[in-house]
């Protein structure tokens, strides 16, 4: 209870924007996490599924996977920029920087979900089953 309380006491004595700078780090603390543990995770079932079916569903399998991760990782990234952005240095400069960030990550978020899935969002909703299935499932097949 004393940590909490020491915790509270130096909460109370920042500042909006150095509260906000820590909130920002979280995220990207947070992000980051999610990149590594993803990645492991992604790698221990490839690597089952390669014992169990061989090394081509193993593949599909960690692209899927881990693809599926890195957009994961993106979202919460821009979110830690938006934070850092509007909340600790909304200066114009800061602002066209952001919005140069998100567009960057918005086209690798696309292309990732892109090579993820093997067709563009609006053709697979046109395809039938908009809904992700099978991690290990072939796009083609």
């Amino acid at each position: 209870m004393a940590a909490f309380t020491r915790f509270m006491a130096d909460v109370a004595g920042l500042t909006f924007t150095e509260l906000m700078e820590h909130v920002a780090q979280g995220f990207e603390a947070f992000g980051v996490l999610v990149l590594i543990v993803g990645l492991i995770w992604s790698l221990t079932v490839a690597a089952r599924i390669r014992r169990a079916e061989g090394n081509q569903p193993a593949y599909r399998a960690i692209r899927r996977l881990f693809g599926g991760v890195l957009l994961l990782g993106l979202e919460i990234l821009v979110a830690a920029d938006l934070i850092r952005t509007v909340a600790v240095s909304p200066t114009l400069e800061s602002v066209a920087i952001l919005g140069l960030i998100v567009v960057i990550r918005t086209f690798l978020s696309f292309s990732l979900e892109i090579e993820i899935e093997g067709v563009v969002p609006w053709r697979r909703a046109l395809m039938g089953s908009g809904a992700r299935g099978d991690p290990t499932r072939r796009p083609d097949g």
